[in-house]
């Protein structure tokens, strides 16, 4: 279906809520199942992480931290996310770059464009930590630049709890329906809380799809990969 696809991961999603700890090793095992029969399909997998099982920028405030130096604290919990799952992947068997917009040249390597598509190329896992590098941006719209750059033809984006993009919020409206097929512009008409709206902006003008489903089953990403009709599509 695709050639190269960039994968989304929360870092809410690699949290332990059973045990309080930043990882649940058997989701993070799971995720490198995952995304190893998709590289075994033929498909380029690029990643993006990030970081709020470790630190939460809305927390800064709180305790006297100002924004920039809470989004730079969040972006150095991507660069540990990057590298658990570089460990678990490597372990299982699939050859993995973390790259960094924030030189971190200790444990990972840096960011440059024509290097991360010749590790795709190779059919190397490449995962992108630390953001676009700046504050004030999410990994949101890191995932939707980095996209762009690797000419990637899709997005995956694994929710939590829901099943796709809903007409409206179902913690608010327990009749909120599936949306099966958006595009860009619905998103930001409607005001549709999938993505934040740089990240929205970056993508209307590409052939970029979005494929939207439930994470509670990370295989739910190869299902969408061989065609089933899971989630929402989100296109120009």
């Amino acid at each position: 279906m695709y050639k190269r696809i960039l994968l989304k991961i929360s870092g809410e999603a690699l949290e332990d809520k059973d045990n309080h700890h930043s990882y649940s090793p058997s989701f993070i095992k799971t995720i490198s199942d995952v995304v190893k029969e998709i590289s075994e399909m033929g498909i380029e997998v690029a990643i993006v992480v990030g970081g709020g099982n470790i630190w939460r920028g809305n927390l800064a405030p709180s305790i006297g931290i100002d924004k920039t130096t809470g989004d730079y604290m969040g972006m150095l919990a991507t660069i540990m996310n990057g590298m658990a799952l570089q460990a678990t992947f490597e372990q299982n068997g699939l050859v993995t770059r973390v790259m960094s917009a924030l030189p971190l040249n200790a444990c990972c390597e840096p960011y440059i464009l024509r290097k991360a598509v010749r590790h795709l190329e190779k059919k190397r896992v490449v995962i992108f930590a630390s953001g676009i590098g700046s504050p004030f941006f999410t990994t949101d719209t890191a995932a939707a630049l980095r996209a762009k750059e690797i000419k990637a033809d899709a997005i995956l984006m694994g929710k939590n709890g829901v099943e796709g993009v809903l007409d409206d919020d179902p913690r608010i409206n327990k009749n909120a329906k599936l949306l099966k097929n958006i595009t860009y512009q619905d998103i930001l008409k409607k005001n549709l809380k999938v993505m934040d709206s740089t990240a929205v902006g970056l993508l209307s003008d590409s052939n970029i799809q979005i494929k939207v489903f439930n994470m509670s089953d990370p295989f739910n990403a190869v299902r969408v990969l061989k065609g089933e009709d899971l989630g929402t599509t989100i296109k120009a």
